[in-house]
């Protein structure tokens, strides 16, 4: 127990002391947001994707495929090729037009590229982004507290405590630099943690000639596509697209793509990020089928199968490094993402009630109040656990996908569409992915939440921009 608590105190003292590294760099609200577009490719590429995937990596995912089996390596699937697709076809863009625009955030990019005088376009978006970040963020607070529970028998409120005094220090002393030089950080760590853990228990417990019997015991298949029907067909549909779909339109993945020095250097950020990214989900997905095998009889809560694998058949040491692994993970997302609602609040809905007032040392000041803002809340929403993880993750990142997805591509790749057309999409998107989940659990209709709201949404931008072109 101490040595994992030692662990612990040390890891997040080295996560403050990189913080107060980069604290002396902050001279304007652009630093503290943007990081002045100074980081290099390495950077970029990592604090895309570490920022991604947080606790989900560890516990949510591999619990999907400890309940559903193969067939939930879909989602791993769609997620590899829609980030490859958004290094592709979003990066290079925005990080041109960004730059010559002047915006730090996708509401201002929005306001400016479809030159929106009211403030309407920017006001909506930044509200959408407070609501289903403030979520996701929860999400990673629920993360913190079952790994306390789990592991170190601490009540589950200490640990969103600890967990969110902790991220909120770091994001607020340090900004935009110190989350990407964190991410890159944690990002090899907890990636070198992942392949070890399920390759060293492989070989330690062989166990490969009871997946199949653990399987079957479970009555899962070890296919990706176990029936050749619309049912199964229709299953990966969702699995992929219900998830990847999203990577179009996370503000907190697209600003990375907005802070590289050199546009030139995206290419190879985006290799070396795809890299990593299916590396850490292949390891995530053994460690799924790792629970099958090791605990064929099933879980309390699939989702800390993982914490249960590490607890019953790791060393302290090995614990400590996976448990290392998970906070890592966890905090990569939050940081990340309350720095990018933050930074919304501050932009786009401060600075625009307050034109006259809220400019240099203020503006970064309004930044930071905004950090202990959406922690707090977050916070609050992860106490009262009103979900899990995998859903409350689903639900969040189904809503900002859905948002913003479809009009950022829009935006970037049509003249044609209007400001009427903007708002109508930003609406409709973050309406359909708002409000869809819970039709979809009432009546269980299996239709993704995400690809729903992406559809409508951009049916709505294209309809509402035909309409107000011609009568303008």
């Amino acid at each position: 127990m101490y040595t994992e608590i030692i662990t612990f105190f040390a890891y997040f003292l080295l996560l403050f002391l990189l913080s107060m590294g980069t604290l002396k760099r902050q001279r304007s609200s652009v630093d503290y947001v943007m990081g002045g577009r100074s980081l290099n490719f390495w950077l970029t590429a990592l604090s895309a994707h570490a920022s991604d995937m947080s606790s989900w990596l560890f516990l949510a995912y591999p619990a999907l495929i400890y309940t559903k089996g193969l067939e939930g390596i879909w989602t791993a699937f769609g997620l590899a090729l829609c980030m490859f697709l958004n290094w592709q076809w979003v990066a290079p863009k925005i990080r041109a037009v960004t730059e010559k625009l002047q915006c730090v955030t996708l509401s201002s990019y929005f306001q400016e590229r479809f030159e929106d005088h009211s403030g309407s376009l920017r006001l909506f978006s930044a509200c959408a982004s407070f609501l289903f970040y403030s979520i996701y963020i929860a999400a990673g607070f629920v993360g913190l507290g079952l790994l306390s529970e789990s592991l170190f028998g601490i009540d589950y409120t200490v640990g969103i405590t600890v967990g969110a005094v902790i991220v909120t220090l770091y994001v607020f002393l340090g900004g935009y630099t110190t989350v990407a030089w964190i991410d890159l950080f944690q990002g090899m760590f907890l990636l070198a943690v992942i392949l070890v853990m399920p390759t060293l228990l492989w070989w330690k417990l062989d166990v490969v000639d009871t997946v199949l019997t653990a399987f079957a015991k479970r009555g899962l298949s070890l296919s990706p596509l176990p029936h050749l029907s619309f049912t199964s067909l229709w299953a990966a549909f969702a699995l992929t697209f219900g998830w990847g779909l999203g990577y179009f339109g996370q503000p907190h993945i697209v600003t990375k793509f907005m802070g590289i020095a050199d546009a030139r250097d995206l290419k190879k950020s985006q290799y070396l990020g795809i890299s990593w990214q299916v590396l850490a989900l292949g390891g995530a997905s053994a460690l799924g089928i790792l629970g099958v095998v090791l605990f064929p009889e099933g879980v309390t809560n699939p989702e800390t199968v993982t914490l249960e694998i590490v607890r019953v058949y790791l060393s302290p040491f090995f614990g400590t490094l996976v448990l290392c692994a998970i906070l890592a993970a966890t905090t990569n997302v939050m940081a990340a993402q309350i720095l990018v609602v933050a930074t919304s609040l501050s932009e786009d809905i401060y600075r625009f009630c307050f034109p006259q007032v809220l400019r240099g040392k203020r503006l970064l000041r309004a930044a930071k109040a905004s950090v202990l803002l959406v922690s707090l809340l977050a916070f609050l929403l992860a106490f009262f656990q009103i979900s899990s993880i995998y859903n409350l993750v689903f639900y969040a990142w189904s809503g900002i996908g859905g948002t913003f997805g479809p009009l950022l591509l829009w935006s970037l790749y049509s003249r044609r569409v209007t400001r009427q057309g903007a708002l109508a999409g930003i609406v409709f998107g973050s309406f359909i992915g708002g409000v869809w989940p819970y039709f979809d659990t009432l009546y269980g209709w299996n239709v993704p939440a995400l690809f729903l709201a992406f559809t409508c949404s951009s049916c709505a931008i294209y309809l509402v921009s035909s309409l107000t072109s011609k009568t303008s």
